[in-house]
């Protein structure tokens, strides 16, 4: 039987001030660390059962404890649905503060614990393809200035095989996508980041969003990871991708759609470059809400040494730098980004 959570989670409390219905504040909530991690477990996963089982806790008590955080908040961040539960406009409000929280907390843990001798050392680092180009320079040179007596070794793979690698010791940290439970690895939620339709850029214009039916019924260019991904989180509907081609190259399939020879579902950071320059076109998803978790894994058994705790906070900041930029988000029409140029 499932035990309640430690009840050294329940020690720090975090004030939070959410906005009436109109718009004045109320006094504050005490909302505790504990309830915060869950609130943001179920909201990465969509659901309290397998949220619950993530976090080692009953499906009942994760349920009260939801139900205490809404009571205390004044507010509901989610809407229960017969296919799972989606968040709230103040649900969405609150699940970016309560991941930035989070990892404030992480990085304040790591700041105390780490050793006061200087990281030196081998660690290497796995992340996926589509994730790769955007996170690796900013690591890289901050490697560089901020550990240089660390060495960085890089492996790009896709999420199920980076699993693998940090399971087998081939592997010390890792970016994974959504990844299973595991006694065996510690997981730290980054983000979460919409996946998208990407078309050449002569389609923009010609509609804003695909419906799930629109989209299966898309032949694709797709890798098998996103593929796989995709099909899972479009299971509740009974549906499934028309993939024309799996090719496990983003770079050839950036090439294809921006020759307008294909389209593809990617996470939006993955051509968001191209995206802002106008070189292709992205359309959501309506109601599906298709997206990745990003989550940053090590081992669970392995010593955590000065290096790779440098390496640890290294993907955070960067993560999180990149995150300010925008580049998991869906960036303003272009109209709307001069007209506010112009402001």
């Amino acid at each position: 039987m499932k035990s309640q959570a430690p009840a050294r989670h329940k020690c720090a409390r975090v004030i939070i001030a959410m906005p009436n219905v109109h718009g004045s504040r109320e006094k504050p909530a005490g909302v505790d660390f504990w309830s915060m991690k869950c609130f943001v477990q179920v909201a990465d996963r969509g659901s309290i059962t397998h949220a619950a089982d993530d976090l080692g806790i009953t499906q009942p008590a994760l349920t009260r404890r939801i139900h205490q955080l809404e009571h205390e908040l004044g507010v509901a961040l989610f809407d229960r649905r017969p296919r799972g539960i989606r968040l709230t406009g103040p649900g969405r409000d609150l699940l970016e503060h309560a991941r930035r929280i989070l990892r404030e907390v992480t990085l304040a843990e790591g700041h105390v614990k780490r050793s006061r001798v200087a990281a030196r050392g081998r660690v290497v680092l796995g992340t996926s393809p589509t994730l790769a180009p955007l996170l690796l320079p900013g690591c890289v040179a901050r490697a560089r200035a901020e550990c240089p007596s660390v060495t960085l070794r890089v492996v790009e793979e896709f999420s199920a095989q980076l699993y693998d690698d940090l399971l087998a010791g081939r592997v010390d940290v890792a970016v994974l996508t959504n990844p299973s439970h595991s006694r065996s690895l510690t997981f730290s939620p980054l983000l979460s980041e919409p996946i998208v339709v990407f078309a050449a850029a002569a389609e923009r214009g010609m509609k804003r969003s695909y419906s799930v039916t629109e989209l299966c019924r898309t032949p694709l260019i797709v890798t098998s990871a996103i593929r796989t991904l995709v099909d899972r989180q479009l299971a509740r509907f009974g549906a499934q991708l028309a993939a024309e081609a799996e090719i496990d190259s983003i770079e050839a399939i950036r090439r294809m759609v921006l020759a307008g020879e294909g389209v593809t579902v990617l996470p939006v950071s993955t051509l968001h470059d191209d995206l802002v320059a106008g070189r292709c076109a992205a359309f959501p998803v309506d109601d599906a809400n298709l997206h990745r978790i990003l989550v940053l894994a090590h081992a669970a058994a392995q010593p955590r040494t000065p290096a790779v705790d440098e390496v640890l906070r290294l993907v955070r900041t960067e993560i999180d730098r990149l995150a300010q930029l925008g580049m998991f988000h869906l960036p303003a029409p272009r109209r709307e980004r001069r007209r506010a140029g112009r402001r």
